[in-house]
């Protein structure tokens, strides 16, 4: 909840006139409650989570040659009820975990120095500090998922997520509820050591769904662009993590490459691409 009874009171404080995106926020959240901004974040889970694979959905059911050539194991098809299974699955777990932990977790980002005031951060700051996020997540996010593939942690926990060999745009969060807790803890710690404002918190967590569902999405397209990031891994680089399966010592990070690069962790990855540039195939199977 902003601190002013009026907009030109918040001017008058800021010394200068708000912007029109001020303005917009300052009509949206003057008299909302900071928990109520909050919860935003579970609400923008779940519409996203629901929207954004719905492109590889059609392109999954329809098979057009123009669209199925782009597919990285072309020979495994999903009927809809494969898929909608998945979806269900997954939002009976973000109903059960991943809502509770959002009530839980509001103390905490208020702790952090989350801020929900006037003025709005800049496009500059919001980019870097969602880079920073996105750096500290992928590092993080590297080891905590080495370590789910030792022998415990896959027959415990990581095992569920590998269900899925050929990934698709709804698997990208399906899992144990365990791993949904431990593997979301990273996504944390960027706004924790980097706090910003509440909507580059939002901002955050809806580019890393959305990385995260394209990575899963078993398409790699040539127009998508996110090929134009540095040291980025993309659809190709974590299906292949799937398609190796519980055996998988590959390909471990989130988003980059550079981790698996400098642990050693793509050798597989990096052999397998090598043996299909010689043979001339496009894709895994």
């Amino acid at each position: 909840m902003l601190p002013y009874l009026d907009m030109q009171e918040a001017e008058a404080s800021l010394g200068r006139e708000l912007s029109f995106a001020e303005k917009l926020w300052f009509n949206y959240s003057a008299k909302k409650h900071d928990y109520f901004l909050h919860f935003h974040n579970f609400i923008f889970l779940l519409f996203f989570y629901s929207l954004i694979p719905l492109p590889y959905l059609l392109a999954e059911l329809i098979r057009s040659k123009k669209i199925h050539k782009y597919k990285i194991q072309p020979k495994v098809k999903r009927s809809f009820s494969d898929m909608f299974n998945c979806y269900k699955n997954v939002m009976q777990v973000f109903l059960l975990v991943a809502g509770p932990l959002q009530i839980i977790a509001f103390s905490n980002i208020k702790m952090t120095g989350i801020r929900t005031s006037l003025p709005l951060p800049s496009k500059w700051e919001m980019f870097w500090q969602i880079l920073v996020y996105f750096i500290i997540e992928d590092y993080f996010h590297y080891w905590i998922h080495r370590w789910l593939h030792t022998k415990w942690g896959y027959e415990k926990i990581h095992h569920v997520h590998h269900e899925y060999t050929a990934p698709f745009g709804f698997t990208a969060p399906y899992a144990h509820w365990a791993e949904i807790l431990i593997l979301g803890l990273p996504s944390f710690l960027g706004p924790a050591f980097v706090p910003g404002h509440i909507i580059t918190y939002w901002l955050w967590f809806i580019l890393r769904q959305t990385e995260s569902i394209e990575t899963h999405s078993g398409y790699e397209f040539p127009w998508s662009p996110s090929r134009y990031v540095p040291f980025y891994g993309g659809s190709e680089f974590h299906d292949y993590h799937h398609y190796v399966g519980g055996r998988s010592q590959s390909n471990f990070a989130s988003v980059f490459t550079y981790c698996d690069y400098i642990y050693g962790t793509d050798k597989g990855y990096r052999y397998h691409k090598s043996l299909l540039h010689k043979s001339k195939k496009p894709s895994f199977k």
